[in-house]
């Protein structure tokens, strides 16, 4: 049913399923199209177009996969006054996301004293399942928190208020309310701030080893050969918890409003219930926490690069951007022709905004937002800035990241420890990671190729490449 209607997209129409509101949409090479059918991805796009209010198309990214009710990588946006919330359609990991970091460091500089900095790093960011922080907090802190996000960890001393500036929503939705959220997941939270988790979250220092937009680069302070350093991490077992909760919860609602659910994975609640509203409130708490744990892990990366590079070089390491990529926000956009506010759900998507748009902080009015795309930990990493076609074809958004090809399990068997070893040692790169499992799962035998998915998004107008960034060292989990 599936067809391929421009170049890059693929389409399945309205009543190609029975109670589909809206057509399906992917966008995708051929390559990565027959990639998505080999699981139930294309399924999922077509189970999220029978959901209440969902508006003009439920879409999916290049960096599509099979995931928990949505696909990775898919997109929907609804009605505010007659749709839903779902949070199938955000995730368990609320607000995981990608931070980037620009230091005034050259290759030539890091790569002697790399062992040592990874040593530093893997010290200083506690990782691993379970990991637990430096900090501790009541949970009148947490609260706090939950509630203000990264401005909570600057103010703590975690950071300056120049890095809100450079933060999606400035690291702190307004609309939390941290009595929404559960005794049990607070107290998964209490002891997680400031630590990077395990499975795909990463540390990894980077190199800039191609430049596609010099005057974007410029302003963003890029230049080629030097490093930068890529964050990726987000809620940790708070987030899951909220998540956990409120899909019990979202099971009763979609019975008592009479939601039918090809897929109970999609349970949800109309946005406006009070069923909707608690959820929306609990998972702007999570988004926040998030914020605030990549915060705190950035001052702990400035410290790890002084105690190794010297002092002054703490102040001189500086946030390009973060984004989430699982996340629901109230946006604007053009509907029919005319301005509505719309829920839109990213699941395994980024925000994408052209330059000019009222949520863009000063500093990227004229550029775009920056959208960071990372692959894998064998692979290259972009750095991109949003086009005026993602606000036209896609809900200002776009793709996360390379999107996987194999699952953790199929990673895990087809792997050979040695072989990734020796394969990263061949072209300069090191790692430090607990679990041997966590890098084989995490392979760029599992990932599409990112080249390919970002000239996808490229090719259709949803963003422009500004960089092109190499690992050459990871700390994972």
């Amino acid at each position: 049913m599936w067809k391929q209607v421009d170049k890059f997209v693929y389409e399945i129409p309205l009543g190609a399923k029975e109670g589909m509101r809206v057509p399906g949409r992917v966008f995708a090479s051929e390559t990565i199209f027959k990639q998505a059918e080999a699981d139930k991805a294309l399924e999922q796009v077509v189970n999220v177009a029978t959901l209440p209010g969902i508006l003009r198309y439920s879409l999916a990214m290049p960096d599509i996969h099979w995931g928990y009710g949505f696909p990775i990588g898919g997109v929907a946006a609804f009605d505010v006054d007659h749709g839903v919330i779902t949070p199938g359609g955000i995730g368990f990991d609320i607000n995981c996301g990608v931070r980037l970091l620009v230091t005034p460091l050259t290759e030539e500089q890091v790569r002697p004293k790399l062992g040592a900095l990874l040593d530093v790093l893997y010290k200083e960011v506690p990782s691993g399942v379970g990991s637990e922080g430096f900090i501790k907090l009541s949970v009148r802190e947490l609260d706090k928190v939950l509630e203000m996000g990264a401005k909570w960890a600057v103010e703590q001393g975690y950071g300056t208020f120049e890095d809100l500036e450079r933060l999606e929503s400035q690291g702190q939705l307004k609309g939390a309310d941290a009595s929404k959220v559960s005794k049990r997941a607070k107290e998964r939270g209490l002891e997680q701030l400031g630590t990077l988790g395990s499975g795909n979250h990463f540390l990894e220092v980077q190199k800039v080893d191609e430049i596609f937009d010099e005057a974007v680069a410029k302003q963003m302070g890029l230049s080629l050969g030097q490093v930068t350093i890529m964050l990726h991490t987000g809620s940790r077992g708070l987030g899951h918890q909220v998540a956990t909760d409120y899909i019990d919860v979202m099971l009763k609602a979609s019975k008592k409003y009479g939601i039918k659910l090809v897929d109970k994975q999609l349970a949800a609640a109309p946005f406006k219930s009070e069923e909707g509203q608690d959820y929306w409130a609990a998972m702007q708490c999570a988004a926040n926490f998030a914020w605030a744990n990549r915060q705190v892990i950035t001052d702990y990366i400035r410290k790890a690069f002084a105690k190794v590079f010297g002092n002054e070089i703490k102040d001189k390491i500086t946030v390009i951007y973060d984004v989430a990529h699982n996340i629901a926000k109230l946006e604007k956009h053009m509907v029919d022709g005319m301005e509505r506010e719309v829920v839109v759900h990213r699941k395994g998507a980024t925000r994408s905004f052209p330059a000019h748009h009222p949520e863009l902080p000063s500093i990227y009015e004229n550029t775009g937002q920056p959208v960071i795309i990372p692959g894998s930990m064998g692979s290259s990493s972009f750095l991109l800035v949003g086009l005026p076609g993602s606000m036209e074809q896609s809900w200002g958004s776009t793709c996360h990241g390379a999107g996987r090809v194999m699952s953790r399990k199929e990673a895990i068997r087809k792997g050979n420890y040695g072989t990734l070893m020796d394969s990263l040692g061949e072209k300069g790169i090191l790692v430090r990671s607990a679990e041997r499992e966590t890098l084989l799962e995490e392979a760029p035998e599992a990932y599409k190729d990112v080249d390919e998915v970002v000239h996808v998004v490229e090719e259709l107008g949803l963003n422009r490449k500004v960089a092109r960034m190499r690992p050459m060292g990871v700390v994972k989990g």
